[in-house]
């Protein structure tokens, strides 16, 4: 189910980063974000991700979102959530493509929930792209990483939100880059891929 407000060209699959929401963009909680008072952004995090759009790349998230398959917020507010995280990055000289969301929950069997690739699926759709292969996926958890490795993409585990409980199982991390956090990674990304 995207958000979409895309640029004009269709992206190279090597200038696309799709980012997981909570926990990469924004604060997690273990008890759901289920309030705009509960979004709390990293501040790094817009910021990195209006570097990104002024190095030339195409920003798009990609994030499960069960609290409303579980009745603890509804889509208004979810869509009130992400039209807040667009006009930050909006303020800062940024863009987000795509937001693509799963609002089901884990026993509902959908095509859409991390770690199935759905939601990059719809992504890729969105922005009229033939694959994803090279593109970057960026997660704090090994769900965000599988769902990336199902389509091609290179994959990033950043320490923020549920990452550094990600990094001590170190199970199916072997193809991913690790960063302490957003900002990291697309300060080196930008130093080594923007044209």
């Amino acid at each position: 189910m995207p958000f979409t407000n895309q640029n004009s060209t269709t992206p190279k699959p090597d200038k696309l980063v799709i980012l997981d929401r909570d926990g990469v963009i924004n604060h997690d909680s273990n008890a759901y974000i289920k309030t705009l008072a509960e979004w709390i952004p990293y501040p790094s995090a817009i910021s990195a991700i209006a570097k990104l759009t002024q190095a030339g790349f195409t920003v798009a998230v990609a994030t499960n979102q069960s609290g409303i398959a579980r009745g603890y917020y509804d889509e208004a507010t979810l869509h009130a959530m992400h039209e807040r995280l667009t006009s930050l990055v909006e303020a800062e000289g940024g863009h987000i493509a795509c937001i693509a969301y799963c609002p089901h929950g884990p026993d509902a069997h959908c095509t859409c929930r991390k770690p199935k690739p759905g939601l990059l699926l719809q992504i890729q759709h969105a922005l009229g792209m033939d694959s994803l292969t090279g593109s970057w996926m960026v997660g704090d958890s090994l769900r965000d990483l599988q769902a990336g490795d199902a389509v091609g993409c290179r994959t990033v585990l950043v320490k923020t939100g549920k990452g550094e409980k990600t990094l001590v199982s170190n199970a199916g991390l072997e193809k991913a880059t690790i960063y302490q956090d957003l900002a990291q990674f697309v300060d080196w990304l930008c130093e080594h891929r923007a044209t």
